[in-house]
């Protein structure tokens, strides 16, 4: 797992916050990756994500992580190694972390209840594709790993 850290101290002055944890899935296929676009109805309207959420109150990351995917997608993973994970602030919002998980194996097949779209790309593809801005570092790193 890597950590890269970010600069969010000016978010948390004062005493120790912990930061809202969201998960997200690298569903893995035929040398592709699961990606999905944010409806236009939604904040950060049309950009393009991995499918996951916000971890609930009692849930580990891999729970919030197989709850996620069931809901936006149908399916039932096996959620595995934690890929990376780093702090990142949105522009007038709270900082959060942010954690990427490999998925690899699921039952069913990955169906779209929530987004505008779904598609599988290729890890060098990604960067074509208009990220979140909390993902593009990531996804770049991504792209040149393979």
């Amino acid at each position: 797992m890597r950590v890269y850290k970010t600069n969010v101290a000016r978010f948390t002055r004062g005493p120790e916050i912990r930061l809202k944890l969201v998960v997200a899935a690298l569903l893995r296929k035929d040398g592709q990756i699961l990606i999905a676009q944010r409806r236009s109805d939604d904040s950060h309207a049309l950009k393009w994500e991995f499918p996951g959420g916000k971890v609930e109150a009692g849930e580990s990351a891999e729970e919030a992580l197989r709850r996620e995917l069931e809901e936006e997608l149908g399916i039932d993973a096996t959620v595995g190694a934690e890929v990376e994970r780093y702090p990142f602030a949105y522009a007038g919002k709270m900082p959060i972390t942010l954690a990427f998980f490999w998925v690899d194996q699921w039952t069913g097949e990955p169906v779209n209840r929530v987004f505008e779209q779904i598609a599988w790309a290729a890890p060098v593809d990604l960067p074509s594709f208009d990220f979140l801005e909390g993902d593009r570092d990531f996804v770049a790193r991504l792209a040149v790993q393979g």
